[in-house]
C-alpha cells in the first residue's frame, strides 16, 4: 500500500504478459527525447526525437519497414510534436524550432529562442505551435506565417516541461513553479502556483477532460492537482510515491521521467528511470497494471489517440560513465480497456 497525502493508494500487481509488445526498428542511435503519436483517430504514426540531432517518423504498424522517413537538426532534438499526420515540429540545442512536411518533404524553421528550446506543443483550437525555453520564454507561432506572434517571460524562469489542455497551457519551469496560461489572453499568467512535491518538476501532462494535470519529480512521486480554484476541488488534489524499489533491503527511489495520458479514460501511465510502466487509476487512486522491467530508464510515453497502443522510449536519461550504455530502443505496447479504465 502507497501513501498518499491524507489517503490510500490502492495498488495490485497484476502485470502483462510480454507477447503484446514489440520492438520498432531503425531505433535513434543515441538517447531518445520524446516519442508522440498523430493525433488522429486510429492513426499508427509515431515520432520520434533523439540527441542524435534526428526526427524519426515511423509506422508502428508496417513491421520491419517501421521506418518511413527522418529528418536532422544542427543539434541534438529535446521535443516534438504533430499538428495532423502530415506536418510535425521540432526543436532543440540548436534553438531554432523546425517544420517538416512529409508530403513534400519540406524542412522550414519558424524562428528561434535565445538558448535551448525544452519543450514543442501544438494547439489545434487556435492552430498555433508553443515552445517553451531555457531563455525563460514561452514563445507562440503562426505556422502559416512562419514567425512568433508573442514571447511571454516565466518569471526568470527557466521552461522545464509544459503541456496543453484546450487553451490553457500549464507551465513548469526551475525552482518547483507551476503558470497557468490562458492561450487566448496572454497578457499575464492566470494562475502561479509552487510545486506540492518538494524536488525539481520533471513532467506535467494535463488530463484530456481539462479539469487538471499531473505533475512528477526527479524523487518518485507524482502529484495529481487541479485548474479550478475553488476550495472544494483544491481538495481533491492529492500525491503519492511511485518508481521506488527496494534491492538488497535498501530503498532506491528513481526519477519519473514521464507521463502520458489515456485521451478516452483519463487514466494516466508513468515511466521512470527504474525501468517501470506503470498504468494509474487517478479517480479511485490505485495502480490499474505494472508492465515488466525495461533494461533502463523510461524517458518518454505516449499513448496513441484512440488509447489501443502505448509507444515506450527505453533510453538512458543520463548514462552512467565507466559503463556500457544500454540500447536505445522503442516499444510498441498493445493495450486493452481493461488495463486503462477506472476501476
Amino acid at each position: 500500500i502507497l501513501l498518499v497525502t491524507g489517503h490510500k493508494l490502492k495498488v495490485t500487481s497484476r502485470r502483462m504478459p510480454l507477447s503484446v509488445e514489440y520492438e520498432l526498428p531503425n531505433p535513434p542511435t543515441d538517447g531518445i527525447t520524446s516519442v508522440c503519436f498523430a493525433p488522429a483517430a486510429g492513426s499508427t504514426l509515431l515520432l520520434a526525437s533523439s540527441w542524435d540531432k534526428g526526427v524519426r517518423l515511423y509506422n508502428v504498424s508496417a513491421g520491419d519497414s517501421a521506418h518511413r522517413c527522418s529528418y536532422y537538426h544542427q543539434g541534438s532534438v529535446l521535443d516534438c510534436c504533430f499538428s495532423d499526420p502530415t506536418h510535425a515540429f521540432s526543436a532543440g540545442l540548436d534553438r531554432s524550432l523546425v517544420a517538416y512536411d512529409f508530403n513534400s518533404q519540406q524542412q522550414s524553421t519558424l524562428g528561434n529562442h535565445d538558448d535551448t528550446i525544452r519543450c514543442v506543443e501544438y494547439c489545434s483550437d487556435l492552430g498555433i505551435v508553443v515552445t517553451g525555453s531555457w531563455d525563460c520564454s514561452v514563445k507562440l507561432w503562426d505556422r502559416r506565417q512562419k514567425h512568433s506572434v508573442g514571447s511571454y517571460h516565466q518569471s526568470g524562469e527557466r521552461v522545464y516541461t509544459m503541456s496543453l489542455s484546450g487553451e490553457k497551457l500549464v507551465v513548469g519551469t526551475t525552482n518547483r513553479k507551476v503558470f497557468v496560461w490562458d492561450l487566448r489572453n496572454m497578457q499575464f499568467a492566470e494562475q502561479r502556483r509552487q510545486s506540492s512535491l518538494k524536488y525539481q518538476t520533471r513532467c506535467i501532462r494535463c488530463f484530456p477532460n481539462k479539469q487538471g494535470y499531473v505533475l512528477s519529480s526527479i524523487e518518485g512521486r507524482v502529484a495529481v492537482e487541479y485548474l479550478d480554484t475553488q476550495q472544494e476541488i483544491q481538495q481533491k488534489k492529492y500525491a503519492f510515491k511511485c518508481h521506488r524499489v527496494k534491492e538488497e533491503g535498501i530503498e532506491k527511489v528513481y526519477p519519473v521521467n514521464a507521463i502520458s495520458f489515456h485521451n478516452v479514460h483519463n487514466t494516466f501511465a508513468t515511466g521512470g528511470s527504474d525501468g517501470f510502466v506503470n498504468i494509474w487509476d487517478p479517480f479511485n487512486k490505485k495502480r490499474l497494471c505494472q508492465f515488466h522491467r525495461y533494461p533502463t530508464d523510461i524517458s518518454s510515453l505516449a499513448f496513441s489517440h484512440d488509447g489501443n497502443m502505448i509507444a515506450i522510449s527505453v533510453s538512458p536519461v543520463l548514462p552512467e560513465e565507466g559503463k556500457d550504455k544500454p540500447k536505445d530502443v522503442i516499444m510498441i505496447r498493445h493495450i486493452s480497456d481493461g488495463e486503462t479504465q477506472p476501476k
